[in-house]
């Protein structure tokens, strides 16, 4: 299936109408389509992805086709990944994005045929994988193991809140978070705590399922959500709540422009996003200046 790609950079014309006209917080207290209290989300999603760690990837596979991949390929790519680089990664917890990081870093290397001069460049690279769930970090873990970086020093797992991260002031060159952002409690505290970690010029890069626009390909994607999804939750992974959870969350997930204004509201400059597969997914961009 082919990507369509849909860029667009917001103006100062459109932020002043959509950065405070409505709440930030209607999301704060939902969990999909319920209502609850603040202070119950956070572990009613932490049973969530402790429920569906184990089969989190095949899930990814099945729900998406594959595409997951090639949305996350497009993630890293946007980055830019470089040896010697201080990245996070949010919400990482089973290591795709960290993963494809490295291997973009050692194809770098490879190119340079590994010149000596820059040998240094490959200690010094830190890839933080963040998730404040231990069922998934322990996932990424074993993945790690089995693809023989076990022992890389470059890979650092940290079980952390993406609302109140333990890592200092400007320092890291890049931070994404994919297919998370969604299930925090406190969409506004995450960018603000990305704007704060990152040094300036960094980037953030967020993936996210979103909203599709065409009226044909919504009224598919929403039968699609509603009625396959958790059915193939149900006999794959023996769990129909959790992913009937999953496709609640993306439709009470801010718009593409909504949320754009948010992370504009956080400090980052030059925001943009682009959809992928008219808007099935979407990936928000901005930098801290």
């Amino acid at each position: 299936m082919a990507l369509k790609l849909v860029s667009r950079k917001l103006g100062s014309k459109f932020l002043p109408m959509l950065s405070s006209t409505s709440p930030l917080h209607s999301h704060a207290t939902s969990f999909g389509f319920k209502h609850v209290r603040e202070e119950e989300k956070s572990q009613m999603v932490g049973n969530v992805f402790s429920s569906v760690a184990s089969n989190y990837d095949l899930m990814n596979d099945l729900m998406s086709g594959g595409l997951h991949r090639l949305w996350k390929d497009r993630l890293v790519s946007m980055l830019n990944p470089f040896p010697g680089m201080k990245h996070l990664d949010v919400a990482g917890g089973t290591g795709d994005v960290a993963f494809k990081i490295l291997d973009g870093i050692s194809s770098i290397k490879r190119r340079a045929n590994q010149d000596p001069i820059n040998d240094h460049l490959q200690e010094e690279t830190q890839i933080h994988v963040c998730d404040i769930n231990p069922n998934m970090l322990n996932v990424g873990k074993k993945r790690a193991i089995e693809r023989g970086l076990g022992e890389d020093k470059s890979l650092i797992w940290v079980e952390g809140d993406a609302e109140a991260l333990s890592f200092e002031d400007n320092t890291m060159d890049g931070y994404t978070i994919a297919f998370g952002i969604r299930n925090v409690t406190h969409i506004e505290k995450v960018l603000a705590e990305a704007y704060r970690v990152l040094k300036h010029g960094g980037r953030f890069l967020c993936l996210e399922l979103s909203h599709v626009e065409v009226p044909v390909f919504k009224e598919l994607y929403d039968y699609y959500s509603f009625s396959v999804i958790p059915a193939v939750g149900e006999l794959v992974a023996g769990d129909r709540d959790s992913y009937q959870y999953l496709v609640e969350s993306i439709r009470r997930f801010p718009p593409q422009v909504k949320f754009a204004s948010m992370i504009a509201d956080a400090g980052f400059q030059k925001v943009e996003y682009e959809n992928l597969v008219g808007g099935v997914v979407a990936i928000h961009s901005g930098l801290k200046i």
